[in-house]
């Protein structure tokens, strides 16, 4: 090959998402050496690969390495070293070009490198701890999806699967250093240490993981033998203490690390950041409890979905994600029944609906170009809708059909990669059904179909279009596995509806209602005249469905007499509300309708009744013109009654459920300015700044207190605000540090959300902390966010843009706004300086203010009756 055939060989190479197959790697031999003082590393990795194509070229992921002496020996001992080393930063590859050919045949490539521990919790960082008042520096690793490559030269793809021996240098001697697989061998030399560690099996580099830092650990054995080790900052090892779980490997170590963004499912090493694995008596809200138990078993659950079976590439996240979210929810309500787990699994569900409504949204299975925007599917397409075809699938096949397959799934694919159409392949082999046809559309197709269901006679008439929040009218057609129940559970039909529009003669189910009506004289048409019809039983389903008129008056009729499960009460409010914005429903039938719900207690419910008061207060502000607050006043007095029920002080033996809803309760209550509960709040929150061992503050009404405190003070008045701060840099714990956090922007005025947003560049809030800021700016303090969003984005950008959490950050900003003038704004600010990482989430958040700016604008076709209609329904007018 002369020089400009190479040329135009080695520009072919360029430009691809995919690395070329010349050569697959089979075993790393890693050696890492972080300097903790300088923020810098050196390494080495030997690399043993097959070359299945003679090639002048290799090909392999790095990025942000200097790289150093490379060398490639083959089977026969003779070593060859690169012509040209070639470092593609855009493609994020590193390329060595060979004089000659390389044979087909065994080989050993090595390369040596240093790199920077960086501040972005990406790749190979630098995090921080705190030993004796003293903050000191620790290395992490966090390399899923694609930043393996930050920290060493690699093949960093998932189905490239190899195994590792890895060995850690120039560690201090009092620090712990940790990988996937437990220590070979350590060795000594003056004040640092070299920890070597067992060859770990066959994996995908974004799951290899190493930590060095100060740890303390509680252990305890599974009745397996595996030694389960939780690692947590040092004095904090009680505060790990909760179950094991069966694990395949010889050890599995979780580990807390305070400078962290979320939790990873390193094989034989989880990584937490603090708040998701710590229990803290003290500082631990019920609901961080619950959150604690689902992350914990998520990650566990990817030891099988994830690690020993992986993902082909990441078009298939949700083999991984949406099964690891579905075996969250099932071990946790193994583990805490009470806690009706699965009834709040239709929050994920809603979450997936609101993602998937939208235009922008993508299928299951999205087409993933360049690494770079691998991250932004991981949202709740992946997880939530995949969780909820998994759970589809298990209803619809039955548990047992369902597991066994799942058991030959992993048998069959151990230690390999896969795609969804093998798992499809193999459930349709063990259960006889053709699941390959029923879920092709689910996870190849955007979107979801609204069903419009109507009665003719005893005949319900269905008819299936795409659901989406604009209004626009999609295309699509899914087959939708359609339950129902008519006038009593005891009444229900399933079937497929396979087709745009169906029929079902229910008439069968209105003879058999189970009715003292019958023996009162009333005949069957009477009876059926009165009974409620209900689609999509337990909102198990991922549709929503549009009743007609009758149908619609029935339902309510049957919320009023208490004749519906929560899950429907749930399900009926969800959809309303997903009906309102899209134009489908009015905003006062939808006020009518959550009027209905002053009585319920159920935690999931009251939960939704309260997320959709936050919402729609905010439309109302921006669409109607109301002096006397009439809306604020029926918020108060909607939510007043559970408050009353419930109360400020937990009662002993209550319910988990029940101590949730307290904080969202009060919470609310706080947010919509009810003042009495302003008042005891705030005088509880100053008994406890004088008091840490007070009983009247317990964790659950924290927030709303904080959120009271805020919401009453001003630059000029702000000596709550400063007791607030004032907690937070001295509190320990990090759960009360982020619930404070989550609140301190919810004020009324700008002087204190531009002093508060600053306070994200200083070092007293961690990178994956700042997020809780941004997700609670007030109202009144959006314009005030977006200007200091653009004021500094230069600097934004420089110090967060690579971090996983930015997108969430600018996210929370952008939405805030409801006006297609604020749309185009925003478009126009992002049009030259918008990031692949970023560029999904950004048409998602535009879109997302266009649908809220649609909304507004029927909403004020309404807007002389609503006022009217909230006076008429608020049964106890305060001032607000």
């Amino acid at each position: 090959m002369n020089q400009d055939e190479q040329q135009q060989k080695l520009d072919h190479l360029k430009g691809q998402n995919r690395l070329p197959k010349f050569a697959i790697p089979h075993r790393y031999d890693l050696t890492l050496k972080p300097n903790l003082e300088l923020c810098t590393f050196s390494g080495s990795v030997v690399v043993h690969v097959s070359i299945l194509d003679s090639t002048q070229f290799l090909v392999l992921n790095s990025i942000d390495l200097i790289i150093q002496e490379t060398s490639f020996t083959d089977s026969k001992n003779r070593k060859v070293v690169p012509s040209e080393v070639l470092v593609e930063s855009d493609d994020e590859i590193l390329v060595l070009a060979f004089d000659e050919a390389l044979s087909v045949g065994d080989g050993v490539l090595a390369i040596n490198f240093n790199g920077l521990l960086n501040q972005h919790m990406k790749g190979f960082y630098k995090g921080t701890y705190v030993d004796g008042g003293v903050k000191k520096n620790m290395a992490v690793t966090q390399f899923e999806p694609a930043d393996a490559r930050r920290c060493f030269p690699c093949w960093d793809e998932p189905a490239l699967k190899a195994t590792f021996r890895i060995t850690v240098g120039n560690v201090p001697s009092e620090l712990t250093a940790l990988s996937n697989m437990p220590v070979s061998e350590e060795s000594l030399d003056a004040e640092f240490k070299t920890v070597c560690f067992e060859e770990s099996p066959i994996m995908s580099t974004y799951l290899v993981a190493i930590v060095v830092g100060l740890f303390d650990y509680i252990e305890e054995m599974t009745h397996d033998g595996i030694k389960v080790r939780a690692y947590c900052p040092v004095g904090k090892s009680e505060k790990g203490r909760y179950f094991a779980m069966p694990y395949a490997l010889p050890k599995l170590d979780m580990v807390a690390v305070p400078d962290f963004p979320g939790a990873m499912e390193n094989y034989g090493l989880i990584t937490f950041c603090e708040s998701e694995m710590l229990h803290d008596d003290l500082h631990s809200a019920a609901a961080n409890t619950q959150r604690l138990s689902i992350v914990v078993t998520h990650e566990v659950a990817h030891q099988w979905f994830g690690n020993l079976v992986t993902l082909e590439w990441w078009t298939h996240l949700w083999l991984k994600e949406g099964f690891a979210t579905w075996v969250s929810y099932l071990a946790t309500d193994n583990l805490f029944p009470e806690w009706r787990i699965w009834r709040q699994f239709l929050e994920k569900t809603a979450g997936g609906l609101r993602l998937d409504s939208l235009e922008q949204s993508h299928p299951i299975e999205v087409e993933v170009g360049n690494a770079s925007s691998v991250l932004e599917v991981f949202d709740a397409i992946s997880y939530n809708k995949g969780s909820c075809l998994v759970r589809m699938l298990n209803e619809y096949l039955g548990a047992d059909i369902f597991q066994k397959s799942l058991r030959s799934y992993i048998k069959k694919y151990a230690n390999k990669s896969t795609r969804t159409e093998d798992l499809l392949s193999v459930l349709s082999e063990e259960s006889g059904v053709e699941v390959n046809k029923l879920m092709d559309i689910w996870t190849k197709q955007t979107g979801f179909p609204l069903i419009y269901v109507k009665l003719e006679d005893s005949t319900l008439e269905f008819e299936q279009t795409r659901f989406m929040s604009l209004g626009l009218q999609g295309e699509g057609q899914w087959i939708v596995p359609i339950t129902l129940s008519v006038g009593s559970y005891r009444n229900s039909k399933n079937f497929f509806l396979e087709t745009k529009m169906g029929k079902l003669d229910v008439s069968d189910l209105y003879h058999s209602y189970p009715s003292s009506s019958h023996s009162n004289g009333n005949t069957n048409q009477e009876v059926a005249e009165k009974l409620w019809v209900k689609v999509n039983v337990g909102h198990t389903g991922f549709y929503r469905v549009n009743y007609d008129s009758v149908l619609t008056s029935r339902l309510r009729k049957a919320i009023e007499d208490k004749c519906l499960s929560p899950e429907d009460r749930f399900g009926i409010l969800d959809d309303t509300y997903a009906l309102c914005e899209a134009g489908e429903e009015s905003i006062l039938s939808l006020i009518s309708l959550i009027d209905l719900y002053r009585e319920d207690l159920d935690y999931l419910v009251l939960s939704r009744l309260i997320s959709a008061c936050y919402n729609t207060s905010k439309i109302l502000k921006d669409a109607i013109y109301d002096p006397w607050n009439h809306m604020n006043q029926f918020f108060i007095d909607l939510i007043l009654s559970p408050a009353e029920k419930l109360g400020l002080e937990p009662v002993l033996g209550e319910s988990h459920l029940n101590t949730m809803l307290r904080e969202e309760v009060y919470m609310a209550l706080a947010t919509f300015g009810h003042k009495e509960t302003h008042e005891e709040l705030k005088k509880r929150f100053h008994k406890y700044a004088n008091d840490k061992n007070t009983s009247v503050f317990p964790v659950d009404i924290r927030k709303a207190a904080y959120i009271s405190i805020m919401r009453t003070s001003s630059a000029l008045d702000r000596h709550e605000v400063d007791s607030l701060l004032k907690l937070y840099r001295e509190v320990d714990a990090v759960q009360e540090k982020q619930r404070i956090l989550s609140c301190i922007a919810s004020s009324p005025d700008p002087d204190l959300v531009i002093e508060v947003l600053n306070l994200m560049f200083t070092d007293e809030i961690r990178e994956q902390d700042r997020g809780f800021v941004t997700a609670r700016i007030s109202l009144e303090g959006r314009e005030t966010a977006w200007i200091w969003l653009k004021e500094n984005w230069d600097v934004i950008i420089k110090r967060w843009g690579q971090g996983m959490m930015f997108p969430h950050f600018v996210r929370h900003i952008v939405t805030a706004f409801s006006s297609h003038d604020m749309a185009e704004e925003v478009e126009d600010f992002f049009s030259s300086c918008v990031t692949p990482s970023f560029a999904m989430n950004l048409k998602q958040s535009i879109e997302q203010i266009r649908i809220k700016a649609k909304w507004i604008e029927k909403v004020k076709q309404e807007q002389p009756l609503i006022p009217k209609l909230a006076r008429g329904l608020t049964r106890n007018p305060m001032s607000t």
